[in-house]
């Protein structure tokens, strides 16, 4: 088989240098909700993030893979 047609694995993971961060407001500002239901996401692992002290940092990516899992079309 060419290469061309052999399926290709996932792709790499990004190296923590590589990784954006946001913060719980901007991810709610990203995803036009409350603050609240963020944490909220947060606290049902339902959206990975890393606790810094008393703060949540979310992976950029993780919040557009949410979004792309999430979507829903209407018909």
């Amino acid at each position: 088989m060419p290469p061309s047609e052999r399926s290709r694995g996932p792709a790499p993971e990004p190296s923590l240098a590589e990784v954006r961060f946001l913060t719980v407001a901007e991810v709610a500002a990203l995803m036009r909700v409350s603050k609240m239901t963020v944490y909220r996401l947060v606290h049902n692992a339902e959206l990975p993030a890393v606790q810094i002290g008393r703060s949540f940092r979310v992976p950029e990516q993780a919040v557009h893979d949410y979004l792309r899992h999430s979507f829903v079309e209407a018909g």
